[in-house]
């Protein structure tokens, strides 16, 4: 979907398919075929954006032959879909039984992830409309807080200085300009927006930049105008943003809302959670940590990384953040000039949700991420945003 912002210029907006697990180009396919078509006709869109994730088997049978990624790019056009942006996070095995701490590997210390990146950025150029010359790509934030040293570090900055490289020879042969963004997460290395700054500062370069998830961002209890006004003051471009929130506990003292909380205790993701207390941010890696016992202090709200669909929050006692999400898009297109221009809703959730809260069938799936959309569109529309065909 595409908005005309005020200031002339054009806004995207995607949903991201990491909620649809593949592995492999004919899972994909059958992801288009599937959902994502599905999703535009229940919008009565001609045209959808879709951020589209592929696993590494998936892009290294797309950068390997050409036939079969000119055969996508056919299957995107015939199916009214476009792609701008992909989410390069996961690199493997998103759609397990349990993915917990695999989703950090490989890290940016590793060769294979600067290998995926440059294949998903090889892919990208040639996915992206014959009428956009700028894509995006959403990445690991270096590495899990663990076993990163200076080593590591060194290693890791100098594998993204090697692609930004790549990308400047990219732009110069395909005339697309590709950027990567690191995506602040809790318990990664970068867990702040606040913490990426050294890092990119230290890199400098403005195809390496940020990708703001409103749900981490509303996790860690970054106040959204005083994060994105420091991004700006420091010249850190803002490479995409994802549209999602996070679950919110005001009172989990009380045993009401601890039951409320175990119900979104599962054991497919990480679901770090956070507390803001009078000295400074407290956590656990998980929400049963929190639960267990007095391991995270509850005086204060909780926040937990659980992505809840952005036009449904949990039934009371619990809430979502999406009050976040809507401060953070108004500073993002609110203003004169937008400080991206790509946005990805990304609830890849939905079959981890409470039993009940559970889409039951494929149509349900489809009517919910129509949902969320819907309501992202009527969000940029009230910021002044005009819808495009």
């Amino acid at each position: 979907m595409r908005f005309r912002h005020p200031d002339g210029s054009t806004v995207h907006l995607a949903y991201c398919t990491n909620v649809h697990p593949a592995e492999t180009l004919d899972g994909v396919l059958a992801q288009l075929r599937d959902h994502c078509e599905p999703v535009r006709r229940r919008l009565g869109r001609d045209r959808l954006g879709i951020g589209l994730w592929l696993a590494r088997d998936a892009a290294h049978a797309l950068v390997t032959d050409p036939s079969a990624l000119r055969g996508l790019r056919t299957e995107l056009e015939h199916r009214g879909l476009e792609v701008v942006t992909l989410n390069g996070f996961p690199y493997e095995g998103f759609g397990a039984e349990e993915v917990k701490y695999r989703v950090y590997q490989p890290d940016w210390a590793e060769p294979e992830r600067l290998a995926h990146t440059t294949d998903l950025a090889r892919v990208l150029a040639q996915l992206l409309p014959d009428d956009v010359t700028e894509g995006s790509i959403s990445t690991l934030p270096l590495a899990w807080r663990t076993a990163y040293d200076q080593e590591r570090a060194t290693a890791a900055h100098t594998a993204l200085t090697t692609l930004a490289e790549r990308l400047d020879a990219l732009h110069e042969l395909t005339g697309r300009s590709l950027r990567i963004g690191l995506e602040p997460e809790p318990g990664c290395t970068v867990e702040t927006t606040r913490d990426a700054l050294a890092p990119l500062t230290a890199i400098g370069h403005d195809r390496i930049g940020i990708c703001v998830d409103t749900c981490h961002l509303a996790t860690s209890f970054e106040d959204p105008h005083t994060a994105l006004d420091a991004l700006a003051q420091a010249r850190v471009p803002i490479v995409k943003s994802q549209l999602s929130a996070a679950l919110h506990a005001e009172h989990p003292h009380l045993p009401e809302v601890r039951a409320a909380l175990a119900a979104f205790d599962e054991p497919r993701f990480l679901h770090q959670t956070r507390t803001l207390t009078a000295a400074g941010l407290r956590g656990t890696d998980d929400l049963g940590e929190a639960l267990a016992g007095d391991a995270l202090p509850d005086a204060s709200p909780w926040r937990a990384h659980f992505h809840v669909p952005l036009h449904a929050a949990p039934a009371a006692p619990l809430t979502s953040t999406l009050p976040v999400l809507r401060a953070a898009l108004t500073r993002l297109v609110g203003g004169p000039h937008p400080l991206t221009r790509h946005l990805e809703v990304e609830t890849y959730t939905w079959q981890a949700l409470p039993p009940e809260l559970r889409p039951r069938a494929r149509a349900q799936l489809v009517d919910g991420i129509a949902a969320e959309l819907t309501l992202a569109r009527e969000l940029l529309t009230d910021l002044g945003l005009k819808e495009l065909p």
